[in-house]
């Protein structure tokens, strides 16, 4: 068979791990031809193609981001995007196509699928981890690892110069990053998109913990909103109608020292979250996900994407991944507010 892959939106750690896997799983277990589609579905619409061999598979696992490069470009929104996808596919006599990325690249495959039947299957990525149908996505680990990081440098500063500090983190809809990456790096106050706060609660808790530690440290995801805060209608949107965020943690910071009085710096991670060699745990998974990938295809499950349940690899349909998207737990999140200072001491018994 000639099988071809491409990857879609925002690169992560542990991608090359996936494409690594395809091609020698392809060509080692099945004898297929591989290709690569760059840029993502771009890639496909404008038939930036190239072959990919063992030698292309050669010393990729350490490395971040990917090799066939990346792009958010949505086929739909482009004039005949869709049918030069399908004309492509069918020039270079790809019998299927392997789609790597998150809500929007396994959306536009879930349509495909759907629209014309093209023979696709999908593998899951996205560091912010918020798509359904699969316990965890390769990157989040790397990710969150790195969070962990900043985060104890940034309380020794803190700590030195008595300043309360705010570190933006990814996640637009979900606050896995920020909530794992917080607590993993002892953060005093997480915020998440999934909860608006009250910034009048935020900073009399911050206070209440520099007066007890001499520092505090806040961790927001980048997607977090003040209470009864209007949304702007004309923000910038990418090509899959996403406004474009950013600044979240230099607003908190303003508002924490206009409040308190206590100088507050802010830091943002931005790009640095995705970039570098992927952790053990991401290189494995992704390997994972590849190897199960084309196993799907010669058994012919189309229309399915790789899924992480437990600890076992397994599929399911590309539909129920795309239809909802996979917030954090509240349970969990009211859990880990003891670390806020939200919680009131339980009497003593006698």
């Amino acid at each position: 068979m000639k099988l071809a892959i491409l990857t879609g939106g925002g690169d992560c750690p542990g991608l090359n791990n996936v494409i690594r896997a395809v091609i020698i799983q392809g060509i080692k277990k099945y004898g297929d031809e591989i290709f690569g589609y760059l840029y993502g579905w771009k890639g496909s619409i404008n038939n930036l193609i190239k072959p990919l061999t063992l030698a292309d598979a050669e010393g990729i696992f350490s490395q971040g981001g990917t090799i066939l490069k990346s792009s958010r470009t949505n086929p739909y929104k482009v004039e005949d995007g869709s049918k030069k996808v399908l004309e492509n596919l069918k020039l270079n006599k790809i019998d299927a196509l392997i789609a790597v990325g998150g809500e929007d690249t396994c959306g536009v495959a879930d349509k495909l699928y759907k629209d014309f039947k093209v023979p696709i299957v999908c593998v899951p990525k996205t560091i912010d981890n918020d798509l359904s149908a699969t316990d965890q996505t390769f990157g989040f680990d790397t990710s969150i690892s790195i969070i962990c990081d900043a985060l104890d440098r940034l309380h020794t500063t803190a700590r030195s110069h008595d300043r309360v500090l705010v570190l933006e983190v990814m996640g637009r809809h979900a606050g896995w990053l920020a909530a794992m990456g917080g607590l993993a790096g002892g953060a005093d106050y997480i915020l998440i998109p999934e909860e608006k706060f009250d910034i009048d609660h935020v900073a009399k808790s911050v206070a209440k913990r520099k007066q007890e530690a001499g520092y505090a440290i806040v961790v927001v995801a980048e997607g977090a909103k003040f209470a009864n805060e209007e949304v702007l209608k004309d923000q910038e949107k990418d090509a899959f109608g996403h406004v474009k965020l950013g600044g979240i943690g230099d607003r908190v910071a303003k508002a924490i020292e206009a409040k308190t009085g206590m100088e507050t710096r802010a830091s943002s991670l931005g790009h640095i979250q995705r970039g570098g060699s992927p952790t053990a745990y991401d290189r494995v998974l992704g390997t994972r996900y590849g190897l199960h990938a084309v196993d799907l295809i010669h058994d012919k499950k189309f229309g399915r994407m790789v899924s992480l349940q437990g600890n076992k690899i397994t599929d399911v349909s590309v539909s129920e991944a795309v239809g909802t998207l996979k917030t954090l737990d509240k349970n969990f999140y009211e859990q880990i507010k003891i670390f806020f200072g939200d919680t009131i001491k339980a009497k003593a018994k006698v």
